[in-house]
C-alpha cells in the first residue's frame, strides 16, 4: 500500500488498514468496469458517498457506527477491485471469503464489528441498489425499463438528490476521506450524524 503498510490477502490484520490507503484505493477503482459516459471514471469512493446518503436518508435514527459500516460497504474493493456481479457468482465463494475478510480487518480497525448484522446488510444493500438503479441510467446506457428490472424502482428518493457526475480520483478521494472523518468524530462524541 501506499502507507507502507502490506496487507496480507488471506489473513488480513486491521493493523495493516489504513483510511488513506482505502480511500485513495477506492477512488481509483471504476464501478462498472469503467463502462460509463464522461471525462472520469465514476469510482467505488464516490459510490460509496452516494450510498451512506440515501442509507442515512432511509434510516433517520442509523447511529454514526451503521453510517460508517455504509460508507465502507465496499471497502475490500480498495484491494480486490470492483467486480460485477454476474462474475462475482462465477467465482464463488473464494472470491466472497476474501472479501469477507478484508470487511472484517477493515471494520475492525476502525472498532467497528466485524461484520453488520443481517437486518443492516440489508438495509446497506437497499441504498446500494438505489444508486445502482440512477448509476445505471444516468452513467452506464441503460433504459428506465432495465434498470427498474435489475435494481427495483427507487423510492422517496429522485435523481437530483444525488452526486452522480463522475469526479476525477483526487476529488472522490477527499471527499470520502471528508465524510469517514466527519462520521468518526460523530463516532468519538456518541451524537447523532447530520447529513
Amino acid at each position: 500500500m501506499l502507507s507502507g503498510r502490506r496487507l496480507d490477502l488471506l489473513d488480513p490484520s486491521p493493523l495493516d488498514v489504513e483510511i488513506s490507503d482505502i480511500a485513495h484505493g477506492l477512488a481509483r477503482v471504476a464501478r462498472w468496469n469503467g463502462q460509463t459516459f464522461g471525462d472520469h471514471a465514476f469510482s467505488v469512493a464516490q459510490h460509496s458517498i452516494i450510498v451512506e446518503a440515501i442509507f442515512q436518508r432511509h434510516n433517520p435514527k442509523a447511529t454514526p457506527d451503521e453510517l460508517q459500516m455504509a460508507l465502507l460497504h465496499d471497502g475490500p474493493e480498495y484491494v480486490i477491485g470492483d467486480m460485477i456481479s454476474p462474475f462475482k457468482a462465477v467465482v464463488g465463494g473464494g472470491y466472497k471469503l476474501v472479501e469477507r475478510r478484508l470487511e472484517a480487518a477493515i471494520h475492525l480497525r476502525f472498532g467497528l464489528p466485524a461484520h453488520p448484522t443481517r437486518t443492516l446488510k440489508d438495509q446497506i444493500k437497499k441504498a446500494d441498489k438505489v444508486s445502482a438503479y440512477f448509476e445505471a441510467i444516468e452513467l452506464a446506457g441503460f433504459s428506465e425499463a432495465e434498470a427498474r428490472k435489475f435494481f427495483g424502482q427507487p423510492r422517496g428518493i429522485t435523481r437530483d438528490m444525488l452526486p452522480i457526475e463522475p469526479l476525477p480520483a483526487f476529488q472522490a478521494q477527499a471527499l470520502f476521506t471528508e465524510r469517514f472523518e466527519a462520521i468518526e468524530r460523530l463516532r468519538g462524541n456518541g451524537k447523532k450524524v447530520a447529513p
